[in-house]
């Protein structure tokens, strides 16, 4: 019975020290592989790579040595679609990691529109794929690069995730390269977005009366421009016309604050030639 036991535990030790030495080897390879790749050695980092793939397929570290291999065939020039193949493989593994998830479909996304401008249109259906990405990263990222296609037919399908960029995003610089991806696909689309834009946004009407000499106002109003408006339908036409009488066209002031976008009025009253009297929407 001893025996037995002994034999047991020896051999227990013996699949642990085998398991912790491919443990070592595979952690191994995957160093050498990476200072290879780090190192810009890409053809001899994917053989490395390729290698611990080949030799350790129960590896932890397998998903990372593929997403690699995806890498370093992105940059070997000739094998784009070998790479693009290489980053749905990343993809399909259950250990993946959200950032390097990220990081392999953009790449994709990168790859597709190199090799459709080297004549292979179909890999446009890569990028048009993840326009419905749940990632939002991933759909702007494609919505951006599809609006560098020549082809506006194709490029237009672009133009939905350009637009909630422009109304839903609060980051500027962002909201300006969606204008700018949109411009290249449709002028006529980006007009029509930004006049959405211009009528979510609340205006106020801003009315300032300074003295000349003085450096703070000795008036000035901020009003709702939808309260404004409603008072300005509400002026008599009689008293509207009294106004005009004395060079004050309340009409024309109003088209010309709403027409030509942040335009100020400039009255200087007659009675008073010191003051002047500022109009402007914001």
């Amino acid at each position: 019975m001893r025996k037995t036991a002994l034999i047991i535990i020896i051999l227990a030790g013996l699949v642990c020290v085998r398991a912790a030495a491919q443990e070592s080897a595979d952690e191994k390879l995957f160093q050498e592989a990476k200072i290879l790749f780090f190192d810009e050695k890409w053809e001899d980092a994917q053989e490395k790579f390729e290698d611990l793939l080949e030799d350790y397929p129960e590896s932890s570290l397998l998903p990372q040595a593929t997403f690699y291999r995806a890498q370093c065939l992105a940059r070997r020039k000739g094998h784009e679609e070998e790479a693009i193949e290489a980053y749905k493989d990343y993809l399909s593994s259950k250990k993946r990691n959200n950032s390097l998830s990220e990081e392999a479909e953009s790449s994709i996304i990168d790859l597709a529109y190199e090799l459709y401008k080297d004549d292979q249109e179909e890999y446009l259906d890569e990028i048009e794929q993840r326009l419905e990405s749940p990632n939002r990263v991933i759909r702007y990222y494609a919505a951006f690069k599809l609006s560098l296609v020549k082809d506006k037919q194709v490029a237009v399908q672009a133009i939905p995730v350009l637009e909630r960029i422009i109304v839903e995003e609060g980051d500027k610089e962002l909201k300006d390269r969606a204008k700018i991806a949109l411009l290249r696909i449709s002028p006529d689309a980006l007009k029509h977005v930004e006049d959405q834009e211009e009528r979510g946004r609340t205006k106020a009407l801003r009315i300032s009366v300074v003295v000349e000499g003085q450096r703070e106002p000795v008036f000035s109003l901020n009003i709702p421009w939808a309260l404004a408006d409603l008072a300005f339908q509400a002026i008599p036409e009689k008293d509207k016309a009294a106004l005009r009488a004395e060079g004050y066209d309340l009409d024309k002031i109003v088209s010309q604050l709403t027409r030509i976008k942040g335009n100020i009025i400039v009255i200087r009253p007659r009675e008073d030639k010191t003051r002047v009297i500022r109009i402007w929407i914001e």
